[in-house]
C-alpha cells in the first residue's frame, strides 16, 4: 500500500517536567486552549488521510480512552443548549477514525514504546507523532507533507529543523547528504547517513535535530528487535534509524511549518499564546 492509513502515538511517558499538574492527569491530556495536544496530533493525521489510530499507553491512562469515546451523559445534559455545539470537532473526530490501545509495561525509551505497538500496526508502513511536539500550518500539516514524500521515496522519513548548537543535547541529530529533488526546496532533503541520541554541542554531526513526526517501514520493528539499550539504558529509536540508515533507507526533511516543544513548560506557554492569538484573528 502507497498510502499511510495508521499512525501511532507513544503516551506511556510520566510528563515529570510537569509534575505535579499530571500526577494525575496524563501529559497528552494537557490543554492547548481547549484541546489536549493529542486531539492536536490526531486531527493531524486525519487530515494526512490516516484513519487508524495506535496508542501506546500506560499506567494512569484511561483519560485518554475516555475522551475519544462518546460520553453519554454529558451529552444528555447539554442537547439542545448552546454548549452542545462545543462538541462538535471531538465528535468529528470520533466518526472520522478509529482508535485501538496497548500498554508499555515498563518506560524503556521512545524506541521500546514504538516496538509495543507492533501489535496495533502489523505489516504495514506507519507515522509516529509525538504529541507535546505540537506543529502547526496554515497549508498541508506536517503529517501531510511527509505522506507525500513517503509514496515518492518509499522509505523511513524523519522531520528536522535547525536548532541552535546548545540544544544539541536535548535531541536525536542528523548528517548526511542533501537529496536533489526539483520539488522540493533546496536543502529540505537530506539522505541520512549519520544519527546521534542527544549529542553534546562538539559531538553533533550538525544542527539538525529530529522532531516528533516519523514515517516508518515496519522492518523497524525487527531491527528494535535487536537494538541495544543505548543512552539512559533506554531503546532509541535514533539507534535503529541509524541502522536504516546505513543501508540508505531514511531521509529527513526539514518541514514547512511551526513547531512548539509542548514537553517544557516554555514551548507550552509559547503554545497557547500563538494559538489564542491565532483563534482571535
Amino acid at each position: 500500500m502507497n498510502k499511510i492509513k495508521k499512525c501511532l502515538f507513544p503516551a506511556a511517558g510520566y510528563g515529570t517536567r510537569f509534575l505535579p499538574a499530571t500526577k494525575a492527569i496524563p501529559k497528552e491530556m494537557l490543554p492547548v486552549l481547549t484541546k489536549p495536544l493529542l486531539q492536536y496530533g490526531v486531527e493531524e493525521a486525519i487530515e494526512a488521510g490516516m484513519d487508524t489510530m495506535a496508542i501506546v499507553t500506560g499506567r494512569g491512562k484511561r483519560s485518554i480512552e475516555d475522551h475519544f469515546d462518546i460520553s453519554y451523559e454529558l451529552e444528555h445534559q447539554i442537547k439542545g443548549t448552546a454548549k452542545e455545539s462545543y462538541l462538535t470537532e471531538i465528535r468529528s473526530v470520533i466518526n472520522a477514525c478509529t482508535f485501538s490501545y496497548t500498554r508499555q509495561v515498563e518506560m524503556k525509551g521512545l524506541g521500546h514504546a514504538i516496538l509495543t505497538g507492533e501489535t496495533l500496526i502489523g505489516n504495514e508502513a506507519f507515522a509516529v507523532v509525538l504529541a507535546d511536539d505540537l506543529c502547526d500550518n496554515e497549508e498541508k500539516g506536517v503529517l501531510k507533507q511527509m505522506s507525500a514524500l513517503y509514496e515518492k521515496y518509499k522509505c523511513c522519513i524523519v522531520a528536522v529543523e535547525e536548532i541552535a548548537p546548545e540544544d544539541s543535547n536535548k535531541y536525536g541529530v542528523i548528517a548526511g547528504d542533501v537529496v536533489k529533488d526539483a520539488s522540493y526546496a533546496k536543502n529540505s532533503l537530506v539522505r541520512v547517513n549519520d544519527m546521534v541520541e542527544k549529542p553534546e554541542p562538539k559531538d553533533a554531526p550538525s544542527n539538525l535535530a529530529i522532531i516528533g513526526r516519523y514515517i516508518l517501514t515496519p522492518d523497524i520493528f525487527d531491527v528494535l528487535r535487536n537494538t541495544k539499550p543505548g543512552k539512559g539504558g533506554e531503546i532509541q529509536i535514533t539507534d535503529a534509524l541509524l541502522e536504516m540508515a546505513k543501508i540508505g533507507k531514511v531521509i529527513a526533511y526539514k518541514f514547512d511549518g511551526k513547531r512548539f516543544d509542548c514537553g517544557s513548560v516554555d514551548g507550552f506557554v509559547e503554545a497557547t499564546n500563538y494559538f489564542y492569538a491565532k483563534d482571535k484573528s
